[in-house]
């Protein structure tokens, strides 16, 4: 009977702006917005079909909520960035065909790539490439999806010589494969694109160190390249990585896959872990290296950036040297929860500095850091009140000891002005997963810590993916005002992310990201994760280190939180 009713059916129910419209089964998304809307405006750049993101190509079957994506939505950034990024690819296919470009993370709201094989100067190529993106822009050439079988696709990337594209679809167990192109560059498409390439009139590419910026409008204004700043540090950072990359053979998702089915994934674990112990080793070098001038060490992040095991492996490293940590937490130091600031949209901003008691932590720093003796307060998070003074902890700085102050506002200059700079070292910990998914395909670098923060919410905070994933634009948005723009201020910056750890996320990730109903706002955002996490092959968590700074999410370290 529901086979004869689906055959039957040969319409679709659109709902659609409050109204249900009855239609032709079968029919594409953007046909539909011309029937009912007229022509399609430049800045609608996919939709929503049942809270799935995609392209306007999509055919409607069953029944279907319809919500369009525009330029200046969240979903439509990387919309955008993915369309502007291809034309960027077929330039240089169409201009230089012996380069291989190779995208790396972004820098700004710009992705840097790197150049391999026979090019110009970088500084007479990228003119050339942006261009010749412009004129691609004024053709506004289609976006063209086309479904090929598995074997077809492999058979045009061993003629092309696209080994990464090859380990991807190596364990990919679907039979067919989606591709895109708006000329003779093909690429394995990987999320939406944009109608034409007539809706990405903004980008701009320069020259930059070993490679090339492609760089892109902000959702607030899509008229208008930002000034680019450089960031030393962060750059610095990502070559490092790099190199650590190399050093361990994978720079994407296929070349790990394909470690793990030969094996010898213990061997990455090992050296990859291998490698953070010797750069915290190297910090506590460099701190024991400026004593006795410093006495106060800070160490910020954004979240799930992993700062509490950092510091507490940094804790080790330190003792080796001789030296003791003592650690003050800015977690104590919270207002009251009645009494915390407030965001645009009336809603608790806790990572405002205005939500740190900034009068009494500037009181306590000044007196540690003359030898006196201070009661720390204790926070509690379940009321959300500070303790009561006889709840209180005594502190005080001895000549042998080290002050470390570990939290979001660590490299704020607000929070340590009563201590001359000469007397600290500032740490900054973000996790920048340089692992690709193929040499053209990026993966987005807040999404290491956006899974790590839904597996660690759901096993030891009691807080669904639901919930995670409807508070972290609000996260991400304290970040960028309180967070990001200190980190160039740090003496040096430690990158937290694992080249491994999405195939080990993946086990718990999945499952909680399974969990979001279809009809929650989050759905949209979960079914991105889920098709992300899909492409990994697992690695079961006993293979991971009980030190790792990935057991501070997935539970088994040797420390305590």
């Amino acid at each position: 009977m529901l086979k004869r009713s689906i055959m039957e059916n040969n319409h679709v129910e659109i709902r659609y702006r409050g109204a249900v419209h009855r239609v032709e089964s079968g029919i594409r998304v953007d046909d539909f917005l011309r029937d009912i809307n007229g022509e399609i405006p430049d800045t609608v750049l996919s939709a929503l079909v049942n809270r799935r993101q995609v392209m306007l190509d999509f055919p409607l079957r069953g029944e279907v909520d319809l919500e369009l994506v525009r330029f200046g939505d969240r979903e439509g950034e990387s919309v955008y960035k993915r369309s502007v990024s291809l034309m960027f690819y077929e330039a240089c296919r169409e201009l230089f065909p012996d380069a291989r470009t190779v995208i790396g993370q972004s820098l700004g709201n710009c992705y840097h790539y790197q150049v391999r094989g026979e090019h110009p100067a970088l500084d007479e190529m990228a003119p050339a490439l942006e261009d010749r993106m412009r004129e691609l822009f004024r053709e506004n050439r289609p976006f063209r999806r086309s479904t090929v079988t598995i074997e077809e696709a492999e058979k045009y990337c061993r003629v092309h010589s696209c080994e990464d594209k090859l380990l991807l679809l190596a364990t990919r167990r679907s039979s067919n494969v989606h591709t895109i192109t708006c000329g003779v560059f093909v690429d394995l498409a990987v999320g939406p694109y944009a109608p034409r390439t007539g809706c990405c009139p903004t980008f701009g590419v320069m020259p930059f160190e070993d490679g090339l910026l492609l760089r892109f409008p902000r959702r607030a204004d899509r008229s208008l390249v930002p000034r680019f700043t450089p960031r030393p540090l962060l750059f610095k950072t990502y070559v490092e990585t790099r190199r650590w990359q190399e050093v361990l053979g994978v720079q994407n998702v296929g070349q790990l896959n394909k470690l793990c089915l030969d094996d010898e994934i213990h061997s990455i674990i090992r050296i990859a872990e291998g490698l953070h112990e010797k750069k915290i080793s190297q910090v506590a070098d460099e701190i024991l290296s400026r004593l006795p001038r410093v006495r106060l060490v800070t160490i910020a992040g954004p979240s799930s950036s992993g700062k509490t095991t950092f510091t507490k492996r940094l804790g080790i490293q330190l003792r080796v040297n001789g030296i003791e940590m003592v650690s003050l937490s800015l977690d104590n130091y919270y207002v009251n929860r009645d009494e915390t600031p407030r965001d645009d949209q009336g809603r608790p901003d806790f990572e405002s500095l205005e939500a740190i008691d900034l009068e009494l932590f500037h009181r306590h720093l000044a007196e540690l850091m003359k030898g006196g003796e201070i009661l720390t307060p204790r926070f509690d998070f379940v009321t959300g009140r500070r303790k009561p003074e006889d709840a209180w902890g005594v502190m005080r700085l001895e000549d042998h000891q080290l002050l470390v102050v570990e939290g979001i506002h660590g490299l704020n200059n607000r929070l340590t002005q009563s201590v001359p700079q000469e007397q600290m070292y500032r740490i900054f910990i973000s996790a920048l997963s340089q692992l690709a998914i193929d040499d053209h395909n990026r993966i987005f670098t807040s999404d290491a810590r956006l899974i790590r923060r839904i597996v660690r919410d759901h096993l030891f905070r009691g807080f669904t993916a639901e919930r995670t994933l409807d508070l972290w634009e609000r996260v991400r948005r304290g970040e960028g005002r309180w967070i990001f723009p200190f980190q160039e201020q740090a003496d040096v910056m430690f990158n937290s992310a694992l080249v491994y750890e999405p195939a080990v996320l993946k086990t718990y990730a999945e499952r909680f990201l399974l969990q979001v109903p279809r009809t929650s706002k989050a759905y949209t955002e979960a079914y991105r994760l889920l098709k992300g996490l899909s492409l990994f092959v697992p690695i079961f968590p006993d293979e991971v280190p009980h030190t790792s700074i990935l057991r501070e999410f997935i539970g088994g370290s040797t420390f305590s939180y």
